[in-house]
């Protein structure tokens, strides 16, 4: 008789950066948190006004009366943004979009158990990865290029035939890079394997226009985006999948079963988000101007980096290759609290990530003391 091992869930990315932040804390002013790309910027107030029906709290989600209301805020925010169409009836929606990452791998086994294989980027969110172990599935990162653009001509034919579903990112997390969607597409619907495109930072795309897998047709794709970012709802939890009608009508019915139903508060909030276009251009000019003021923080202390293609983070290169020694000197001269590169995979050593995530408050903090480290 086989014996298994229990699965022990690994630390979370960011439980273990006490040593940083105390270090950063020390600093008179306290520490510049950069590290967890956790909203701090206000909830728009058309999102507030919707959230005002305290009757909503009370019995089950609702979201067969809401479907088609969703269903054409969707269709209305793709065309306008993505210059795409989704059929109201190809999408569902999810409590975010973690757990949707966290939990699809399972999803698509129990659809197609002859595949055991999922493939994601080798520098990306821990997620991706973590789905694939949950489902017990075999993870395995794709080779990214050197503008941080997923590989596919790398991927293993071997691999290939097993491959349960190949995930992409972009805008990336952590390094910002844009894939190339076209590609990618071709090399999911030639192999049959559904690629799934992470987009929640789409609209923080600074290097052209927005683009979406769903811009290559709806064949073997689904496109997941959220509200987190865009409108500064990381705590009301509601994000959307849509493309492959098939893929989604099966990932919606399972999602039933499981009981993963959208609170009926949140299903209104992203309906007044997704039809309010102007709290996002707020919040894009707010990213663009703190990763520009960053930039020039860093490179007061001959640090070089630049705009990422989209996102809101910046994925600096230690100059010596150390990335431990440069969070620390980020902490220390700084007070700067960052996330190694080796958090997203091996091949991001010697790299840390900051999160765009600062005040105005806390950026004129960083640039008087940058400007006091420049007068020693």
């Amino acid at each position: 008789m086989t014996t298994q091992k229990s699965f022990i869930p690994p630390p979370l990315p960011f439980d273990g950066m006490g040593n940083l932040r105390e270090r950063a804390n020390s600093l008179s002013g306290g520490a510049v948190d950069l590290s967890v790309g956790n909203p701090i910027d206000p909830v728009p107030e058309v999102i507030i006004q919707s959230l005002k029906d305290h009757d909503l709290a009370r019995p089950y989600p609702d979201l067969a009366g809401r479907q088609a209301v969703i269903g054409e805020a969707i269709n209305e925010w793709s065309k306008r943004q993505l210059k795409t169409i989704v059929d109201p009836s190809h999408y569902g929606i999810c409590i975010g979009t973690k757990e949707f990452v966290a939990g699809a791998p399972k999803i698509l086994s129990l659809r197609n158990p002859s595949r055991d294989t999922v493939l994601y980027p080798e520098v990306a969110y821990p997620s991706y990865a973590m789905g694939a172990d949950l489902a017990g599935c075999r993870a395995i990162p794709v080779t990214m290029d050197s503008d941080w653009k997923i590989d596919v001509s790398s991927i293993d034919p071997k691999d290939a035939k097993r491959a349960l579903m190949l995930w992409i990112n972009t805008p990336g997390n952590p390094a910002g890079g844009l894939d190339n969607l076209e590609t990618v597409v071709e090399w999911g619907r030639k192999h049959s394997v559904p690629v799934f495109s992470d987009e929640c930072y789409v609209e923080f795309t600074w290097d052209g226009p927005a683009q979406s897998v769903l811009q290559y047709g709806n064949e073997g794709v689904v496109a997941v985006h959220s509200l987190s970012k865009r409108s500064n709802l990381a705590g009301l939890r509601f994000g959307f999948y849509a493309g492959d009608p098939q893929i989604v009508s099966y990932f919606r019915e399972i999602r039933r079963h499981q009981g993963l139903m959208v609170s009926g508060h949140a299903q209104v909030a992203g309906i007044a988000a997704l039809g309010d276009q102007e709290h996002v251009e707020v919040q894009r000019e707010r990213y663009k101007n703190r990763l520009e003021r960053l930039i020039k923080i860093l490179a007061r202390i001959d640090i070089e980096t630049g705009m990422p293609g989209g996102s809101f983070y910046l994925w600096v290169q230690a100059i010596e290759g150390d990335s431990s020694k440069l969070a620390s000197l980020l902490a220390d001269e700084l007070g700067i609290v960052s996330v190694p590169g080796e958090t997203y995979g091996p091949k991001g050593a010697g790299y840390v990530r900051l999160a765009a995530i600062v005040s105005e408050e806390n950026l004129l903090l960083l640039e008087k003391r940058v400007e006091g480290l420049s007068k020693i």
